[in-house]
């Protein structure tokens, strides 16, 4: 009797009775997937080599034993801020690519209907998703606990900054993974739901905030403006983390900020996660209950039997079922009419609208302060805008084979009498076609300025340039590692992870190493600054400095870390170059993904 009782107060106890089975299960799947290991072998070798190097830098300074030891505080401060900084950053890029498919896979492979069969209720099965996600998190996070502990010993980092900042990724990632996760419900393509997830965070952290401000700045209410920069800032994760790095690095500077509390803004972030997941479980439990008793496939077929119908009414002449003639290559004929927002036409044109009634809002804020005219404000939007163009050209062209496979529709194509290279043409011309929209927010700001006489017209002509090249780059490597790697997920990452090297990691580690001192300063020095000048984001600040301004009427001088001061034309030459050298290593991408289409088929 006693033991009964034991047993069951235990289980009633277990945090696992929240999760059911479904965490188990996945915890198992994932103990036995081979890029999970690879994952944390790469995070834990990549954090190594930057502490490395970082540490040298702040340490290998000439001067005696003294001076040395009396710089271990401010490299240990300088430390842990690039570890808090990189775990941030990076956690978060995961839980949006692990969770992306989460709830779409059970619900395209006709499962989650039968998990309603069974005893497990929706909430273990969105807890269960979530939970064993973000414990693959949890533990790259704690593996760099232990660094933090060790390098906290030499002083200057106190304890509560460590604290708070974990505390304040931990939950900004829990955050972003459920609304990964609320995002999967309603889509089974990995790539919409990473972008979707993407740009809601850009809505909700950025685009919203600027937009209440200017709001509050025209109404101009009896808001205090302390009462309105603490309903921006600390529900903010970013500025959070922000705040909490400047009130260690500087505390008398972030004594001001008399608004910021960590653990009200950590309770805030939960309290929207639970809010997400509170309407996550109905969700899923409605489309489970749906699944499981033939609905879903009903209303289904209704809404394209309601879409045959109404298109059969519009032209009597033309039947719901007609085939339409293909003309010219087939994987071009069908990539380019394929609907490019599906059937979500309404929904994205409501979302496009809001988030340009939000954009204009920044643009309103930055005519009243007079710095429309400046070549920095100008710089940042373009950099901004073109961020959100590589994010589409990253993932999609990504997509384009996985998705196939997954689809099970590969064999059946590689079946056919086409061509590899008409195959590879029509996926590449298909990526480009479903790329295009993400580049005009920048197009239109600089053609936008231009007729109104803040930005040279070089500059369209110069973007254009660099536009080009960097679309096929990423274009031809997604092509290739969607041929190469059988799930979307993992071409997703991988594309992302070469962007991210030769972009942002590789140009941070060169000019670490440059900074050393080392015999070879000089040469180091040059070999960096040389390979920055090929960075698309170097490219598109100097395009913008040195076209826009007070006087668009001429252009200024484009200043490269490895050239030094550029005029337009040899600068369009080095653009020109550039482009030349892309399109050549994308080629390169091209030809290999177009010997891997017979490879590794199912």
């Amino acid at each position: 009797m006693i033991t009964d009782l034991t047993n069951f107060v235990a289980r009633f106890l277990s945090p696992l009775r929240l999760t059911g089975p479904i965490f188990d299960k996945e915890l198992r799947v994932s103990s036995r997937r081979r890029r999970n290991y690879v994952l944390r072998f790469a995070y834990v070798a990549l954090l190594t080599v930057f502490l490395a190097l970082v540490w040298v830098e702040a340490m290998g300074q000439s001067g005696s034993a003294v001076y040395r030891i009396s710089r271990m505080a401010e490299a240990g401060k300088f430390i842990v801020i690039y570890i808090i900084w990189f775990q941030y950053c990076v956690t978060q890029f995961l839980a949006v690519i692990l969770l992306s498919n989460s709830i779409s896979d059970e619900i395209y492979h006709r499962t989650l209907g039968l998990l309603m069969t069974t005893p497990i209720n929706s909430f273990q099965i969105v807890m269960g998703k979530l939970f064993s996600k973000l414990l693959q998190l949890v533990l790259l996070l704690a593996i760099s606990l232990p660094l933090l502990a060790i390098i906290r010993v030499m002083g200057g980092v106190p304890w509560n900054y460590v604290i708070s900042s974990l505390c304040i990724t931990l939950t900004t990632v829990i955050f972003v993974g459920t609304l990964s996760l609320f995002f999967s419900i309603f889509s089974r393509r990995t790539y919409v739901v990473i972008i979707m997830t993407f740009i809601a965070l850009v809505t909700i952290f950025a685009l919203l905030p600027l937009g209440l401000y200017a709001v509050w700045d025209i109404a101009n209410p009896a808001i205090s403006e302390r009462s309105i920069f603490t309903l921006i800032f600390l529900p903010n994760p970013y500025c959070s983390m922000f705040i909490n790095t400047i009130a260690m690095v500087e505390p008398r500077s972030a004594a001001a900020i008399t608004f910021y509390s960590w653990p009200l803004h950590c309770g805030i972030m939960l309290a929207a996660s639970a809010v997400l997941l509170f309407v996550s479980v109905i969700i899923v439990r409605k489309v489970a209950l749906r699944q499981a008793t033939g609905q879903l496939d009903n209303s289904a077929g209704k809404c394209r039997s309601r879409r045959a119908a109404k298109g059969a009414g519009a032209n009597q002449q033309a039947l719901a079922g007609a085939i339409r003639r293909v003309v010219g290559p087939p994987i071009i004929w069908k990539e380019l009419r394929s609907p490019m927002f599906r059937h979500h036409k309404i929904r994205t044109c409501i979302l496009a609208s809001i988030g340009l009634i939000l954009l204009s809002g920044t643009y309103y804020l930055c005519a009243k302060a007079n710095i429309l005219d400046d070549e920095g404000t100008h710089a940042a939007y373009a950099v901004i805008f073109m961020a959100v163009g590589m994010l589409f050209t990253i993932v999609l062209p990504a997509t384009s084979i996985t998705s196939e496979r997954e689809a099970r529709s590969w064999p059946v194509l590689l079946a056919t009498p086409l061509d590899d290279k008409d195959i590879l043409l029509g996926k590449f011309l298909g990526a480009l076609r479903r790329c295009f929209p993400a580049w005009l927010l920048l197009f239109g700001h600089i053609i936008a300025f231009s007729l109104i006489g803040f930005i040279h017209p070089l500059a369209i002509f110069q973007t254009g340039i660099l536009v080009t090249w960097t679309v096929i780059f990423l274009s031809s490597s997604g092509l290739y590692f969607s041929s190469r790697f059988k799930n979307t997920t993992t071409a997703v990452i991988m594309n992302f992870t070469l962007a991210a090297v030769i972009w942002a990691i590789l140009p941070l580690l060169m000019g670490i190493v440059a900074s050393i001192n080392t015999p070879f300063t000089d040469e180091a020095r040059d070999l960096v600054e040389g390979y920055i000048d090929t960075n698309p984001f170097v490219h598109m600040g100097n395009i913008m400095i040195a076209t826009a301004g007070e006087t668009p009427d001429k252009t200024g001088s484009y200043y490269w870390p490895g050239q030094g001061t550029l005029n337009a034309a040899e600068s369009t030459l080095w653009m020109s170059i550039c482009m030349v050298g892309y399109i050549l290593i994308g080629s390169l991408f091209a030809w290999r993904a177009k010997h891997r289409f017979r490879r590794n088929i199912f």
